[in-house]
């Protein structure tokens, strides 16, 4: 039986304990716990009890469950309270679950596999910038700015989600049904942090440390690298600087996505400034109150888009009703293409008949 994996998974997502859901429910405690080890299974008026209480569909509850979540590894995880980490792997589990639904759809889905000729092992930080170049040409993206960084993920199977989620997070890692990587990511984060972290998170799947490295600086490294080349921020900084302008960075942050601080951290890794040059400018950072919230029009997030594609694809071609697409979208029609509508300037839900 699922009803007992989908209580608890349900349960952990809403940030409810047993005694909290049981009041909400109007069973005991006990009960709830025994329907969580699979001990008892709840009556149908109970189950709907149960729904209510938890603001899921009956028929959630008797899904099977068809994904296995390797422990997740967290950004900040300290600080951050278990049953905060429970409720965010409860979230991804029931997302992957209708992304995979949907995808199979079409087919089945893909493995995901790096490419064959890519050298993933780092014995030093200063590697990394050898692996982003060449992931960069392996996906043929040349030297440019990557315009979406969650679009081309997903292109290459990789999943990206955004949840809603406590301060205290920014992203984690994990491994979906053992070969499908996902990164999930905090949501109303400004792009350029958005884009860092995400690209960050990508570090820690692609690279194998050889020796000592540690990995935690070879992935803000390889972040770095990957979304500004070497060759690129020379191009735009010079070999050698004694200082950089505050605007130069912001319009530099606008072109290629990264944060003002990130790209003072990029010329200090390539020498382009000295190290004592990065601390004034870090200094006047959090002199000013910057080192959060950057002066100037912030990055636009960038938003995932494939699973939305994906069930509107299969409700046009009538692969699926307008409930299924509801439920598949986690959210009613009426509810998505109102929002929609607010996205994209209100292109009506159906351009023809």
């Amino acid at each position: 039986m699922n009803i007992g994996v989908r209580v608890k998974a349900a349960r952990q997502s809403a940030r409810m304990s047993q005694r909290g859901l049981a009041d909400e429910a109007g069973v005991s405690a006990m009960a709830i716990s025994k329907y969580e080890r699979d001990l008892d299974v709840p009556g149908s008026a109970v189950l709907i009890r149960l729904a209510r209480a938890l603001d899921v569909k009956v028929e959630y509850f008797l899904r099977p469950v068809t994904v296995s979540l390797t422990e997740p590894v967290f950004r900040r995880r300290s600080s951050l309270l278990k049953k905060e980490e429970r409720a965010i792997v409860a979230e991804v589990q029931e997302w992957l679950e209708r992304y995979l639904d949907v995808e199979s759809l079409f087919g089945d889905v893909a493995a995901f596999a790096w490419p064959s000729d890519l050298n993933r092992c780092v014995g030093s930080v200063e590697e990394t910038e050898r692996v982003a170049l060449d992931l960069r040409a392996a996906w043929n993206l040349g030297l440019g700015p990557i315009d979406s960084l969650v679009e081309l993920l997903e292109d290459h199977g990789i999943k990206v989600g955004l949840v809603e989620a406590h301060d205290d997070f920014d992203a984690l890692t994990l491994w979906a049904n053992e070969a499908m990587p996902v990164i999930v990511m905090k949501g109303g984060v400004a792009g350029d942090r958005q884009r860092f972290n995400l690209a960050h998170e990508l570090g820690h799947l692609i690279l194998v440390a050889v020796g000592d490295v540690d990995l935690e600086k070879a992935a803000y490294r390889f972040a770095g690298a990957l979304l500004v080349p070497e060759q690129v921020a020379r191009y735009e900084l010079g070999e050698h600087r004694h200082s950089l302008d505050l605007r130069e960075l912001h319009l530099l942050k606008h072109k290629y996505g990264l944060s003002m601080q990130a790209w003072v951290y990029r010329a200090r890794d390539l020498g382009i400034i000295s190290e004592r040059c990065a601390k004034n400018l870090f200094k006047e950072f959090r002199r000013q109150g910057w080192y959060r919230e950057e002066p100037g029009e912030p990055v636009l997030s960038e938003q995932t888009g494939r699973l939305k594609r994906l069930v509107l694809r299969a409700l046009a071609e009538d692969l699926i009703s307008e409930s299924r697409a509801a439920e598949l979208l986690g959210v009613s029609l009426k509810l998505f293409h109102e929002e929609e509508a607010k996205e994209y300037a209100g292109v009506p839900a159906n351009l023809c008949s």
